[in-house]
C-alpha cells in the first residue's frame, strides 16, 4: 500500500476513534487540574526538604569524618 494512503488511513482512524471517546466537562477538568498542581506542590515540597536534610545529614557526617581521621 502506499505510504500516503496508510497515514491517509491512519489519521482517519485516529479522528473516528477521537470522535467515541468520552471527554470531560470543563468543571470535570478543573477540578483534575487544581488536584494535579496541589499534588506536585506537595511532592515537590516534600523532596525540597528530604533533600534539604539528608544534605545536611551528609555534611554532619563527612565532617565527623574528617574531623577523625584528621
Amino acid at each position: 500500500m502506499n505510504p500516503f494512503r496508510r497515514v491517509s488511513v491512519f489519521c482517519g482512524e485516529t479522528i473516528e476513534e477521537l470522535k467515541k471517546a468520552s471527554w470531560p466537562t470543563f468543571k470535570e477538568l478543573r477540578r483534575s487540574t487544581v488536584a494535579v498542581l496541589i499534588g506536585m506542590l506537595v511532592l515537590g515540597i516534600y523532596v525540597s526538604v528530604m533533600d534539604f536534610a539528608l544534605g545536611g545529614f551528609v555534611n554532619t557526617i563527612s565532617s565527623w569524618v574528617r574531623g577523625c581521621i584528621g
